[in-house]
């Protein structure tokens, strides 16, 4: 008869921490070697799960060539979609997301003022790249800012998961939620500390 181990932590990867290389990196030298010795790294610690919205899975399949479960980690890597009609959250989120979009639109707003003030006589091509540049910056930067992004959210809200990801909106929603997440340069050095734990 098998004994089934019990899930001691149930681990959440955003798929920033596959493809950007500022984090990839604790792990290989290209996006699915990262992602393969991450799983490895999973499986030899007992009791680990790692769970991935199916959303996130499928985006990093389209994002990373190659992308392979390894043999050993299949025990321990799931993908699972969270329950999106059972979850609740509480309303100040949505109160602070409205405000918070609100102020992003208005500079927004003044981000294209300025880039139409400075495109006389610029090269056209230059002004745009700036200006999508900076809207960027002004719209996305430190928010929730996709589908996937909320379902890993809500995902580590289900499970009590620890979030694993280098997008800062993520980790602000986290934080503000009271769910536990992992600096993205510790990432590598927290999964090795789950094999020395009995």
């Amino acid at each position: 008869m098998e004994i089934v181990t019990p899930e001691r932590e149930r681990l959440i990867p955003d798929t920033s921490i596959f493809t950007n290389p500022d984090v990839y990196r604790q792990f290989g030298e290209t996006p699915a070697a990262a992602f393969r010795k991450f799983l490895e790294l999973a499986a030899e610690a007992e009791g680990l799960s790692v769970y991935m919205p199916s959303s996130i899975y499928e985006e990093l399949k389209k994002m990373v060539k190659e992308l392979r479960i390894p043999p050993r980690a299949r025990a321990v890597f799931k993908v699972k979609s969270p329950r999106k009609y059972e979850l609740q959250i509480p309303a100040f989120l949505l109160y602070e997301f409205i405000e918070d979009l609100r102020k992003r639109i208005n500079k927004g707003l003044r981000v294209a003022e300025e880039a139409v003030r400075l495109s006389s006589g610029k090269n056209p091509g230059e002004v745009i790249n700036t200006l999508r540049r900076k809207y960027r910056e002004a719209l996305r930067e430190g928010i929730l800012d996709s589908r996937e992004d909320l379902e890993l959210i809500l995902l580590a809200l289900e499970l009590d998961g620890i979030i694993l990801s280098a997008d800062r909106g993520v980790l602000l929603m986290a934080d503000k939620l009271g769910i536990r997440y992992v600096p993205p340069q510790e990432i590598r050095e927290t999964l090795e500390g789950f094999r020395y734990l009995e």
